[in-house]
């Protein structure tokens, strides 16, 4: 499902506006706009459109995307009304763009799945910088060094291009001639490559010189080479911004919002196919950044200049190391915690494709098809939940027991590190609102977590809790229940419940998690979680290990003096999910992750998948055949941007800090494909 014109709007808008926080000058030329005129009429669909197309001439007067032709950048914007800040600030860097975007190419194969992979440019004299992810597209480690892949011909090469512009037939062609660096995760996401000299009587451009410093500044731009991105909620938005016009070189001015330990954060309009593309100073000409990931109209990422140079001397002298992610060794994890069990450290390294490879820390791998005396030891919850017969017992509280009831807090993990209850953007119109007490409500507030419902599945879109690890105390389970403040024609109590092959009710915030605080709290978590807005329909076998471990796990990096962690949980609601019994089954769950993280003392997010498609009988099966035990379930970990896509909720802050941020960007067809996790020790938690 598409997002629907006043997402597109909302998100115009808080791009805008951030745009113009930034950079006075840009926020007094766009004033000339009449957006009165669009935002007092009246509320219509009409109106939306109208005010979508404002919003798109602002963003393409502040954030353009420019061609560039003949080695130049050409100053022709998509609108009449365009920058005159812009035009100027681009002249004046005219002669200072001249040796960067001679220096950026399109990485090209042969032999490969795709025909270009990303952007790279000269970062030396024959050395080209390109992203670790789209070095993986064609090329490996070997032993102590690097080779390229061997596709289904035979070995893939690779050609960069320092033309492919604008109408015009023109290429000037290099081969890469050897990968001479990837750079391992946790590190940034870099490689470099040989290029060869020359071709026929054309030589190499001369390589962009690195920035020493990078700072904020609002005078940047990136050149690369931005490819129809299907990810992109507003197709048409972003057709009227590149013109219909992918695969050429393109320049686009913004600002750099942000400088991090090792990256930088910048607002310039990129897509899938910009990967390893230029971030260049408009003021000097010097190289500020490498970029590796963005999300439209959000935010971008670039690895800094400095560190690439340090990257580059370490190459270049024979030592292939990483840059390190944290200096402090992890303290050792105390024996008092009460609902944990202690894993085993890191030790290697392993890969995965998410279709991007990357590369994470492992600890030693856990076979769960071992004997479980081979297994290393850890807290396994059972969920679903096995009394699950026809006549399992019901029961129902008054409406005023849950009037104490203070939900999902959202500033759980400090003030500094606040986190709003998600939010369903895309079926806005479907949640189940509710009266109580005279006022409408959408969020159903337990002790220590809330739902939110669908109305039309008569399941949560989300269920968020918060956890205290030190304070966790085991209660006895109870019976399922309805929440008297719904109607229970929106809730799914039996109908598809019950033994096999029928389904367990799959609790979505885990029995356990709720469950701490004083006795008499602790108990009354426990008992909210066993209320049927908090389950949905899940396959007896559906019980992978690290799925429902991974809470445990993400307590161990948590800051130790807290020991607290907020996880959100919900299916993807799918109109092509099955039927069965009445009910329209998910096939797929999703779970986010948020905590202040032990060493880094920073807040950090990751996102999980788990499927049952696999383990679903067909409806044949069920009405003609014998039930057999399906296959378990199998977690992987995924960016927290592809949760927001395929889920139409948005997790405020924590796109933004999840350590697979960088695999969300990638302009392959189709969506991301992960390996399952084997062990919990493959999870990444830092950038």
């Amino acid at each position: 499902m598409s997002a629907t014109p006043q997402d597109n709007l909302e998100r115009l808008r808080r791009f805008n506006a951030s745009v113009h926080a930034s950079d006075r000058k840009l926020a007094e030329e766009s004033a000339d706009l009449a957006r009165a005129e669009v935002l007092e009429l009246a509320p219509s669909a009409d109106t939306t459109e109208k005010a979508i197309e404002f919003e798109s001439i602002v963003l393409r007067r502040t954030r353009p995307v420019l061609a560039i032709r003949d080695n130049a950048t050409v100053l022709e914007f998509a609108d009449a009304a365009d920058s005159a800040i812009w035009k100027e600030r681009l002249t004046r860097a005219g002669s200072l763009l001249d040796r960067p975007i001679r220096a950026v190419g399109r990485i090209d194969l042969k032999g490969g799945r795709l025909d270009w992979v990303g952007t790279g440019w000269l970062v030396a004299d024959n050395v080209l910088v390109t992203n670790r992810h789209v070095a993986r597209e064609f090329s490996t480690r070997r032993g102590a060094g690097f080779t390229f892949r061997v596709g289904p011909n035979g070995r893939i090469s690779a050609d960069v291009d320092f033309l492919q512009e604008i109408d015009s037939p023109r290429t000037l062609v290099f081969e890469l001639v050897r990968p001479l660096h990837i750079e391992e995760p946790p590190g940034p996401d870099v490689s470099f490559f040989e290029v060869e000299m020359t071709v026929g009587n054309a030589k190499l451009a001369a390589p962009i010189e690195l920035a020493a410093h990078v700072g904020e500044t609002e005078n940047i731009a990136t050149i690369g080479y931005p490819a129809y991105d299907s990810r992109i909620p507003d197709p048409a938005l972003m057709e009227r911004i590149f013109g219909k016009v992918y695969n050429k070189k393109r320049l686009a001015p913004g600002a750099i919002t942000r400088v991090e330990q090792t990256r930088l954060l910048h607002n310039c309009t990129t897509l899938g196919g910009n990967s390893g593309s230029l971030v260049v100073d408009l003021d000097s000409g010097l190289a500020l950044g490498l970029h590796f990931s963005g999300s439209f109209l959000d935010t971008n990422y670039a690895v800094r200049a400095d560190v690439l140079k340090t990257l580059l001397d370490n190459v270049r002298n024979g030592q292939r190391r990483s840059v390190p992610a944290t200096g402090r060794p992890r303290p050792a994890f105390p024996v008092n915690r009460p609902a944990v069990e202690r894993l085993q450290a890191p030790v290697g390294q392993t890969s995965f494709t998410i279709p991007l490879t990357v590369t994470v820390s492992l600890g030693v791998p856990q076979n769960f098809n071992a004997p479980a005396a081979a297994r290393t030891p850890m807290v396994r919850f059972a969920s679903p939940d096995p009394d699950e017969a026809d006549n399992a017992i019901e029961t129902e509280t008054a409406i005023s027991d849950y009037l104490d009831r203070k939900g999902y807090e959202t500033a759980f993990l400090g003030s500094d590190f606040a986190i709003p209850l998600p939010v369903v953007e895309r079926d806005a119109s479907d949640v189940l609102v509710f009266d109580l007490e005279g006022r409408s409500e959408t969020e159903l507030r337990y002790e220590h977590f809330s739902v939110v419902m669908s109305r039309s599945r008569r399941m949560c879109f989300c269920s968020a809790v918060n956890i205290d690890g030190n304070q966790s105390r085991k209660s006895p389970r109870v019976t399922w229940k309805w929440d008297p403040r719904i109607p229970k024609a929106q809730q799914v109590m039996k109908e598809c419940y019950g033994n096999p092959p029928k389904f367990s009710r799959g609790h979505m915030t885990r029995r356990e998690d709720p469950g701490w605080g004083s006795p008499a709290v602790a108990r009354r978590g426990n008992e909210d979680s066993m209320h049927v807005t908090n389950a949905t329909p899940q396959m007896q076998a559906f019980n992978a290990p690290i799925w429902l471990a991974l809470e445990d796990y993400a307590l161990q990096h948590a800051r130790e003096d807290d020991m607290k962690i907020s996880v959100f949980t919900g299916p993807y609601f799918n109109d092509d999910d099955p039927t069965r019994y009445g009910v329209q089954i998910p096939i797929r769950f999703w779970k986010v992750i948020a905590f202040i993280h032990d060493d880094t003392g920073e807040l950090c997010a990751t996102g999980y998948e788990m499927s049952q498609e696999n383990s679903l009988p067909s409806e044949d099966e069920f009405v003609f055949g014998a039930f057999t035990s399906p296959q378990l379930g199998i977690a992987t970990q995924v960016p927290i941007r592809a949760i927001e896509r395929r889920s139409g909720i948005r997790f405020g802050p924590l796109a933004g800090i999840d350590p697979l941020a960088a695999a969300d960007e990638s302009f392959a067809v189709g969506e991301a494909r992960p390996a399952p996790l084997e062990a919990l020790s493959q999870i990444r938690f830092l950038i």
